[in-house]
């Protein structure tokens, strides 16, 4: 049996001054006692909303990495089609090297979607986001380059780093995934 880790870093409430930054520590100390207890997996979500601190989980992941040796460092999940998949690449591939192979990224739709407004997309153009840029993070891993031919660097200390499709809420998720 494999144990998993899922923690979206919600704010607690009254937020106290300075909450963000304990947050994170409790996070990352979270991590490390699961690393010890042996849980596999540790995912971290996304969010760009104010219950949530973590905008940027493979910011959180890599300071994980430092303090830990095991506990495999995922997103859970990168909102893919709201973000740019050369980035989300060189972001986990610099976490896999701080961990020493040990990362693995989670596309999907998280449950909120206020990172399309926020960075300029329309939920209308979602499943065609999504697509497009899976196809570019792939191309990407398989191949070492951007679509327009650059190489992308760092690359990832795995031959190839994990990338899943996250489901979850409508049986829509599902058939897309599969």
């Amino acid at each position: 049996m494999k144990i998993d880790l899922f923690n979206e870093i919600q704010n607690p409430r009254p937020w106290p001054e300075g909450h963000e930054q304990l947050r994170f520590r409790q996070a990352i100390e979270q991590a490390v006692l699961a690393d010890e207890l042996g849980v596999d997996v540790i995912a971290l979500g996304e969010h760009h909303r104010p219950e949530y601190s973590i905008s940027s989980p493979e910011t959180v992941l890599a300071g994980i990495a430092a303090r830990t040796r095991r506990i495999k460092l995922a997103s859970g999940v990168t909102v893919l089609s709201s973000d740019d998949p050369v980035r989300v690449f060189e972001e986990f591939s610099t976490v896999d090297l701080l961990s020493g192979g040990r990362a693995e990224i989670m596309v999907g739709r998280g449950p909120f979607v206020e990172s399309f407004p926020l960075f300029g997309y329309d939920l209308r153009d979602y499943d065609r986001l999504f697509a497009e840029k899976l196809e570019t993070l792939l191309h990407v891993r398989e191949s070492g380059t951007s679509p327009a031919g650059y190489g992308v660097y760092p690359r990832p200390l795995q031959p190839s780093l994990p990338v899943w499709i996250a489901v979850g809420g409508t049986p829509e998720s599902a058939l897309r995934a599969g």
